[in-house]
C-alpha cells in the first residue's frame, strides 16, 4: 500500500519537522514528542503529537519557517486550519492527562445546536474507530506510519474514518448527522476515488452512516458499486452516581 506521506503533504509532516526541530536547537523537545505514546479515550495519537509539534515549532518562531521550507500546504487557509485542528486535539490529549475538563469542540456552523451535533459526530467516530467490528467483522482502522484512519487528511477534505477489511481491502466510512445527507455520496465517492488513486490496492469500499437513509439516497447508491448504506440508534442510559 502507499501512503501520502511526503513533503508537501496535506497533513502536517511529522517525519520533516522532527529533524527540522532538531537542526533549530529543539531536539530534546522533540525527542520527547517523537518517543510520546499518547494513550487516551480517543483514538488520536499521530494528531497529537502533530499538535505538539506545531505548539512546539509556533512557540519558539520557527513556524512559519518549517511551513515555506517543507510544508507548503501550511501556508494556504487550508493548511492553517488543519494546524488549529491538530493543536486543538493536542489540548484535549492535555486535558484527558491532566485530568481537566475538555475544552468543547469549534463548530463550523456556529450555534449551540451545531456544536451539540459536532461534539455527537465526534464521539459517534471515535466509538466505531475503537470498535469497527460494530461495523463489519475483521475490519481495522488504518495505520501506516504518520498516517491514521480517523479523519484521515485527503487533498480536498478528510475522510471520517479509513479501515482496512479482512482482504487488505480500503473501506471509506461517512458519518453524516446533520442535513445534506444526501450530498454524502458525492463526498464519498470523490475520497473513493482518492483512496484507489493515491493509496492503491483498489477498488475499496464505501460506507454512509446516518441516522436516516432517505429514499433517494438509496436510490442513488443503486447506481454507486461499492457503497453501503447504515442507519443507527443511539442509545443512552443513566446510572446514579450519587447516594
Amino acid at each position: 500500500m502507499k501512503t501520502n506521506d511526503s513533503k508537501g503533504s496535506r497533513a502536517f509532516p511529522l517525519r520533516e519537522a522532527y529533524p527540522f526541530a532538531e537542526k533549530h536547537g529543539l531536539g530534546t523537545e522533540s525527542r520527547q514528542i517523537q518517543d510520546l505514546d499518547p494513550t487516551w479515550d480517543r483514538p488520536y495519537r499521530t494528531t497529537v503529537r502533530r499538535g505538539l509539534m506545531i505548539d512546539l515549532l509556533v512557540r519558539n518562531q520557527l513556524f512559519q519557517a518549517f511551513k515555506e521550507e517543507h510544508w507548503p500546504y501550511g501556508l494556504t487557509l487550508r493548511g492553517e486550519k488543519e494546524a488549529r485542528r491538530c493543536v486543538k486535539i493536542k489540548e484535549e490529549f492535555e486535558a484527558f492527562r491532566d485530568g481537566t475538563s475538555s475544552p468543547p469542540p469549534e463548530s463550523e456552523d456556529g450555534g449551540e445546536v451545531a456544536t451539540e451535533r459536532f461534539a455527537l459526530e465526534a464521539h459517534l467516530r471515535d466509538y466505531l474507530a475503537r470498535a469497527p467490528n460494530i461495523i463489519e467483522p475483521g475490519l481495522r482502522l488504518y495505520s501506516a506510519g504518520e498516517s491514521e484512519g480517523v479523519e484521515f487528511t485527503v487533498d480536498d477534505g478528510r475522510i471520517d474514518l479509513l479501515f482496512v477489511d479482512r482482504e487488505n481491502k480500503f473501506v471509506v466510512v461517512e458519518l453524516k448527522l446533520s442535513r445534506g445527507r444526501n450530498r454524502a455520496l458525492g463526498q464519498l465517492l470523490y475520497y473513493m476515488g482518492w483512496v484507489d488513486t493515491n493509496l492503491g490496492n483498489g477498488p475499496c469500499r464505501g460506507m454512509i452512516i446516518a441516522p436516516e437513509i432517505t429514499d433517494d439516497l438509496v436510490t442513488a447508491v443503486a447506481r454507486a458499486p461499492g457503497v453501503t448504506l447504515f442507519s443507527y440508534r443511539l442509545n443512552f442510559t443513566l446510572q446514579k452516581a450519587s447516594p
